[in-house]
């Protein structure tokens, strides 16, 4: 390796700032903080191409779908879509100036890598919006409401995926959820609801009713592209037949599992027996076929399920098993 770039690998990323040595011989220490390095390049350029590409289904959904025909959505896009039909002032304007309030408090809650990011994802929507031609898809209300909605959500999705945001009312709703002791989805519908209400009033109640399909169908897709293509169940089984349980698991389902140490409690005076505890995660369509198999070894097995949002390392993906 180049000395100059050992050097910097060693300065930015082995030392602590205050404690900053020059001259570090350890060949372990440098591949552990090259090492450091290459992962770092790699989430950035992964975030780089969820962001960029992004940015495009956004614009895509905007211009393609919505600007054409005065369909809005929710959250500051669908304030600025909203500002656009009734003034004529480019969206690409207020899609830069409705979120800058948006961005320092993101700066301010969440962090400056945040903000950094999105400024840059707003930025590049922006210019986007302002120099690329997308042709009008369809004349179609409805297809446009569905599919403005979806490729807007995509969007979106990518970009939180990418470690920014080109809508910031989910970071309006974090600070008031903190502020007023409501829940972020609560605020979010409430914002939503003045935006549907100021849009039926303007334009019209059939434009409004169309921007709530739009605003459907765009949380969905962003919900699917932030929750990961397969939704994962986490499963927690107490049994006296623990050990059977676990090789079942991996035997016949082919998953992985965690073992816990923990104790039950039964028994009217509350008597306790050590016993392990196994934790496993599988896709919807097998809970079925675990439940089943749980049966056949113990139908008293304590079963607890619970929905996972995604997942990443271990043995995730089903292993192929060998007859």
């Amino acid at each position: 390796m180049n000395p100059f770039w050992k050097s910097i690998i060693t300065r930015t990323v082995l030392q602590d700032k205050k404690h900053v040595k020059t001259d570090v011989t350890s060949e372990y220490k440098m591949a552990k903080g090259f090492h450091k390095f290459k992962i770092a390049v790699k989430r950035l350029s992964k975030d780089f191409i969820l962001i960029t590409v992004g940015i495009f289904s956004a614009a895509f959904g905007l211009k393609g779908f919505l600007l054409y025909n005065h369909f809005i959505d929710g959250g500051a896009t669908g304030i600025s879509l909203l500002i656009s039909a009734l003034t004529k002032i480019p969206l690409y304007q207020l899609i830069i100036c409705i979120n800058i309030p948006f961005v320092f408090l993101g700066y301010k809650i969440i962090g400056k890598a945040f903000a950094v990011k999105t400024s840059i994802a707003i930025s590049g929507l922006a210019l986007v919006l302002a120099t690329v031609h997308f042709p009008e898809i369809t004349h179609d209300s409805l297809l446009v409401a569905i599919f403005g909605g979806f490729f807007l959500g995509a969007g979106i999705g990518l970009s939180v995926r990418g470690g920014a945001v080109i809508d910031g009312t989910e970071v309006l709703a974090i600070f008031l959820s903190r502020k007023t002791g409501t829940t972020i989805g609560d605020v979010i519908i409430g914002i939503n609801v003045i935006i549907f209400m100021t849009a039926s009033y303007f334009l019209s109640i059939e434009i409004a009713m169309y921007s709530m399909i739009t605003y459907l169908s765009a949380s969905k897709t962003l919900d699917f592209i932030i929750d990961g293509i397969e939704e994962y169940t986490g499963v927690t089984i107490i049994s006296a037949y623990s050990e059977d349980i676990r090789n079942m698991i991996i035997n016949t389902m082919g998953r992985g599992v965690t073992v816990y140490s923990g104790k039950r409690g039964f028994g009217k005076k509350g008597e306790t027996k050590d016993v392990d505890i196994i934790y496993t995660v599988v896709t919807r369509l097998e809970l079925n076929k675990l439940y089943a198999e749980i049966q056949k070894i113990d139908s008293f097995a304590f079963v607890v399920m619970s929905s996972v949002k995604d997942t990443k390392g271990g043995m995730i993906k089903k292993r192929r098993l060998h007859h």
